[in-house]
This record gives structure tokens, C-alpha cells and sequence, in this order.
């Protein structure tokens, strides 16, 4: 049996199903990550997208239930060049294939996906579909061009309601405890396993939660999660941040980064293709240090747009020269574009959460 993946270029990729068999359609995005498959599906920055890995082999150390970043598969569809049917590691319990069947996600294998990756560098992210309905592909070419992301898609992955995390007990910490309060955006389960291991102890809060509801649980810094869309769209988080600015050391990423620069008087716009993956060289401009990062994101800051505020650049992007890390000039303020907790991906900047609780002491 075949299917196909059909874009609003009119481009089509022809490959065989496997997962659910269902119709999807999303925004088609590529991640270059060589591992963190499982993270990328259950990643809910995710929401939204089918994701296409650049890595031809996909799904050889199977599904296991410690690697999960949310409570459900994210992603609208699933792009590899080789689904690999009999993974092989102690900690597996499951099948890629499996996996996407139960969640009722279509995947496509056996298509270029090199091929797949250079269009979308081309022509910028596309809309796309995955069927299997080969008989009208005129017609879905042409309803795709009309197809549109949830109007709120925050409101899919943030939590409903308030909860709270311990910090983890370690003998070899050094230093006292804070309470921080992340505001869920979509935030991922390694973010807060990071966040429990500096000695954090965090309550998560919708991404609706008032400034005011959220001073009230007095917390000694306030971190800014990671999540999907575009920033201009989460109307309710900037208006928050704006009033949280000033009140308590905040820490920003991946989305957050973006609405607190929008909170704080700057822009942000789309990436051409955004940047996903473990293997995006960031440099701190200030020690000249470049860190290998995790990343999923498809907007980006405005430089220019700050110039004039209280803001300062501490990070850019070896690639592509976009901003990196944003740190406020006289308050207790940073952000990155990047994911310091590495799920999956390299450890380099765990330091972070280090700095945000060195500025919850001061």
C-alpha cells in the first residue's frame, strides 16, 4: 500500500504508511536531531506540525516510557526515510509503528527525505497533508492551501490547573531551595525534571493565570516555558509577563523568550524554517563560549526591535546570526531561544537554571 505527502507547492512525495492510516494534515517542519524521536513527539512545541527527520534511520532504540515530554503524542504527522520495525534496547517497550497507531497519528516512510528537507529550505515551512487517498491528490492540493493551526493552540497543551513539583533531594547540592512559578505555555517534562534537580521546587500554573493570582503563591523567581505557535497569538501571557516585570527575577525559553521580548516593548517574526534539532551552535557574546543546543522553534526575535530598550543581546546563532539570549540591563530578567534542559539533546546549558538561582538569591 502507498501514501503520499502532499504539499501546498504542489509537490508530492509518494512512500508507504505506517501508524495510524488515517488523513492529517499540519505545518511541515524538519528536525535534524540524530536521536530524541520519542521527545520530538510528545514535544508540545510540536502541536500542530508533521515533522519530518532529517536522520534516515528512525525508531532502532524503540519507545520506552521514561522518554515521554507530555502525556500524548503531539505532533499532526510523522516523516522518515526508515521506520526501523524491530528496535532493539533494554529500556524498550514498544514500536515506533505502535506507538503512532494507538495515538491515531499517520506516519510516512521510505520517501527522500533529504529531498523533502532541501524544498522546505527552498521554498520556507509549508502546509502539507498526509494520505492515503491517492485517487485525489488534484483535490487535496488544492484544500491544503486553505488549511489553518488551531486559533489558540496554547490552550491545547497548557495545563488546566495549577500544580506542584518538588525539588529532588541530593546530597551534593550546594545551596538553598526556591519556589519557582512556570508558567505553561506547553512546557516539557524534562524542563521540570532540570528545574527539581537545582532544588526548585515549582508550581505550574495555566498559561491564563493572572499576574496577581501568581504573586499571590509568592515565589522567588517566575520561569517562562517553552511551547508552540506564534507568540503574537498568546495575547494573555504577554499582557501577564508585562505586569510580572519588576516584581520578580524572571527566566524565559524557546517561546517564553519570544513573549517576554514582545512584553517588554519588542517584535519577533517566522523564521524561513525555524530551527529544530540538537545541533544549533549558539555563542555567549559576553565569554565568546559557543554551546552546542536543543532547539524547536520557527519565530525568532527582532533585533532592531529592541534597540532603544532596556534589553541587551547575550547569545546569537552561529548559523544564521539570529538572536540567541536577551538579558534586561538593570532587572533580574533573562531569556534564551534555545532549551537548556537538552530533551533530547547536549547538557551544555544546564548552567542557566545555575544563573536564575543566582539571581533568586540576590
Amino acid at each position: 500500500m502507498q501514501c503520499a505527502l502532499v504539499l501546498e507547492t504542489g509537490k508530492v512525495f509518494i512512500g508507504e504508511p505506517f501508524g495510524a492510516q488515517v488523513e492529517a494534515s499540519g505545518e511541515v517542519v524538519f528536525n535534524t536531531g540524530m536521536t530524541g524521536y520519542q521527545e520530538v513527539l510528545t514535544d508540545p512545541s510540536y502541536a500542530d506540525q508533521i515533522v519530518c527527520m532529517t536522520y534516515p534511520l528512525v525508531g532502532n532504540y524503540g519507545i520506552n516510557l521514561d522518554d515521554n515530554q507530555s502525556g500524548r503524542i503531539q505532533v499532526r504527522g510523522f516523516i522518515v526515510k526508515e521506520a526501523a520495525a524491530e528496535p532493539n534496547h533494554w529500556q524498550s517497550d514498544n514500536n515506533l509503528d505502535d506507538k503512532l497507531t494507538k495515538a491515531n497519528i499517520p506516519g510516512i516512510r521510505g520517501i527522500d527525505t533529504r529531498a523533502l528537507t532541501r524544498h522546505i529550505r527552498e521554498y520556507g515551512v509549508l502546509k502539507g497533508v498526509i494520505t492515503c487517498d491517492l485517487h485525489n491528490l488534484d483535490r487535496i492540493k488544492e484544500e491544503i492551501k486553505n488549511w489553518q493551526s488551531q486559533e489558540n493552540i496554547i490552550s491545547a497543551v497548557s495545563t488546566p490547573e495549577i500544580y506542584t513539583i518538588p525539588a529532588l533531594q541530593s546530597e551534593g547540592r550546594v545551596g538553598k531551595e526556591y519556589h519557582v512559578v512556570a508558567m505553561d505555555f506547553g512546557i516539557k517534562k524534562n524542563i521540570l525534571h532540570a528545574m527539581q534537580n537545582k532544588g526548585f521546587n515549582i508550581t505550574v500554573v495555566p498559561y491564563k493565570t493572572t499576574s496577581k493570582d501568581i504573586l499571590a503563591l509568592n515565589p522567588d523567581g517566575i520561569f517562562l516555558s517553552n511551547g508552540p505557535g506564534d507568540p503574537k497569538d498568546v495575547q494573555e501571557g504577554i499582557s501577564t509577563i508585562s505586569e510580572l516585570v519588576g516584581k520578580r527575577p524572571i527566566f524565559g525559553i524557546c517561546l517564553g523568550h519570544q513573549l517576554l521580548t514582545l512584553a517588554l516593548g519588542g517584535d519577533t517574526y517566522k523564521l524561513k524554517f525555524g530551527h529544530r534539532g540538537g545541533n544549533q551552535p549558539v555563542q555567549d557574546i559576553i565569554t565568546r563560549k559557543v554551546n552546542i543546543t536543543s532547539q524547536n522553534h520557527g519565530y525568532a526575535v527582532d533585533q532592531k526591535s529592541i534597540e532603544g530598550l532596556p534589553l541587551e543581546v547575550t547569545h546569537i546563532n552561529l548559523n544564521d546570526k539570529t538572536v540567541e539570549g536577551l538579558a534586561h540591563t538593570t532587572l533580574p530578567i533573562f531569556s534564551v531561544q534555545y532549551h537548556p534542559e537538552a530533551g533530547p539533546g547536549p547538557n551544555d546549558s544546564l548552567y542557566l537554571f545555575d544563573e536564575f538561582a543566582a539571581l533568586m538569591e540576590e
